[in-house]
């Protein structure tokens, strides 16, 4: 919303429109406010200390463990470069765990046999 603001009050190119993910109801070409709604569902939901920008880096992370590429990720959250991508995903203990045991038994069968706990 501020880039928005910043754009229209210094008369630079505004973004097309049709790229809003939510157009205002009373004018298309703008976006809409959703701080309203989200307050409310977070205090129905009882969810503290939570921000909207917070769901960039669930996404990211999401991203990530479903096997897609930093470049992917970075493509898909609008990142210039692939240090954001770093900043935004963040990879479960649960998730290198598994990684971490994929390659292993890949690369070092021998292990796995030799495993006591298998």
């Amino acid at each position: 919303m501020k880039t928005w603001r910043t754009r229209a009050m210094t008369g630079d190119e505004m973004p097309n429109p049709e790229s809003l993910l939510f157009p205002s109801s009373k004018d298309t070409s703008r976006p809409t406010s959703i701080r309203t709604a989200w307050r409310t569902a977070l205090r129905k939901s009882k969810i503290q200390k939570f921000r909207f920008h917070d769901l960039r880096h669930t996404a990211a992370s999401y991203l990530a463990m479903s096997g897609a590429t930093a470049s992917d990720i970075s493509e898909i959250l609008g990142h210039k470069d692939l240090q954001m991508v770093k900043r935004y995903a963040h990879l479960s203990k649960e998730h290198i765990t598994g990684v971490l045991t994929r390659m292993n038994d890949a690369h070092l069968p021998a292990a796995k046999e030799n495993d006591p706990s298998k």
